[in-house]
């Protein structure tokens, strides 16, 4: 697997900075998502870090208990337009 790119390591860094806000506008701590989701805290705690990637099924779940729509999470991080897969 190669590395990530700078724009995607600024993205996923963005990414992971909205995960852990969610949590916390959510009011809940690592241990008590870990729980509500069946998952040690190491699990919470990894994704949040970026050491562990998440998958758009752990995301759903994410976005179901902290109650945000998944897009809030993946928003663009720049004005710019995305590229169509078109393109």
């Amino acid at each position: 697997m190669s590395p990530m790119s700078s724009a995607q390591s600024t993205q996923y860094q963005a990414f992971l900075q909205r995960l852990r806000a969610a949590r916390h506008k959510a009011g809940l701590t690592q241990a008590e998502v870990a729980k509500k989701l069946g998952r040690p805290q190491s699990f919470v705690s990894k994704c949040e870090s970026g050491e562990r990637r998440v998958d758009v099924l752990e995301l759903a779940e994410f976005s179901q208990l902290y109650q945000v729509s998944l897009d809030s999470f993946v928003r663009p991080t720049t004005g710019r337009p995305r590229k169509s897969a078109s393109a």
